[in-house]
């Protein structure tokens, strides 16, 4: 490991251990549990696999290669509930009105579009050593991609959704958007022959770009956040009536099914 991959790792830890301050102190954590508890994964697996490598790494790389993709599997699990907690977050004008079972709807369709974006993550995923392998990295890049869109749709729509980049759920979305749009684009270029030293340079510039995300994050958290706005009559008309007709759809799904008992 070179002294700039320690110095990256270093800094990554301490700006993490900083935005959870933050967290705390600005008491964001109320409305983002997920996320913060993302951040502590984060630092808990950092300095884990670490120590793991150095241990194993060449000593006994198939032990530690077990680890690494479990530890991947764990982070696209907190990842995959950090963009649920938000989409759930930027409801919260109308959530008291919304039936229990939306936050799952949100799950299922953001589980829709990653499925979408699946096999286009496979063209951007080198063949591994093991069909598994292979399957894990096509997850990651396929989440990467499912991140870099949540965030564009999220700014996108933020008049519609009446949120600014002084919300936390925009804040933390770009954050996330940003590191996953340099992952995306060093997958691309991992599909090339380079260099080992060139590959190393890419996923360390993978790397600072987590920690530029970080960075923005200590910023934005420093500020205190923004009123949340309410949403346009008719944009809460039509959420409250999706919603409502879900909830019919499902409701009627049931008499029908008790019906042909």
């Amino acid at each position: 490991m070179s002294y700039l991959d320690t110095g990256l790792w270093f800094a990554g830890i301490l700006g993490e251990a900083i935005a959870i301050a933050f967290l705390l102190y600005r008491r964001i954590f109320r409305n983002l549990p997920v996320f913060s508890l993302f951040l502590v994964w984060t630092i808990v697996s950092d300095a884990a696999m670490m120590i793991l490598s150095r241990q194993f790494a060449a000593r006994d790389p198939h032990f530690y290669t077990r680890i690494y993709m479990v530890e991947i599997s764990l982070d696209f699990c907190m990842q995959f509930a950090v963009l649920v907690e938000l989409a759930w977050s930027v409801l919260r004008p109308i959530r008291a009105a919304l039936p229990r079972r939306t936050i799952l709807v949100i799950s299922a369709l953001l589980l829709l579009v990653g499925s979408v974006l699946w096999p286009i993550a496979g063209k951007l995923t080198l063949p591994g050593p093991t069909h598994q392998w292979h399957n894990l990295m096509q997850l990651q890049q396929a989440s990467s991609m499912l991140r870099v869109l949540f965030v564009l749709v999220l700014a996108g729509f933020s008049q519609l959704l009446a949120i600014g980049w002084r919300d936390r759920e925009l804040q933390v979305a770009t954050g996330l958007g940003f590191y996953s749009l340099i992952s995306l684009g060093a997958a691309i270029l991992h599909t090339h022959h380079l260099g080992v030293d060139t590959y190393h340079r890419v996923d360390q510039i993978v790397a600072g770009s987590y920690f530029c995300s970080l960075l923005y994050w200590l910023f934005s958290f420093a500020q205190k956040e923004a009123p949340r706005q309410e949403f346009t009559p008719k944009m809460e008309s039509f959420l409250l009536a999706v919603s409502g007709a879900a909830r019919s759809n499902r409701i009627a799904l049931e008499e029908l099914r008790k019906s042909t008992k």
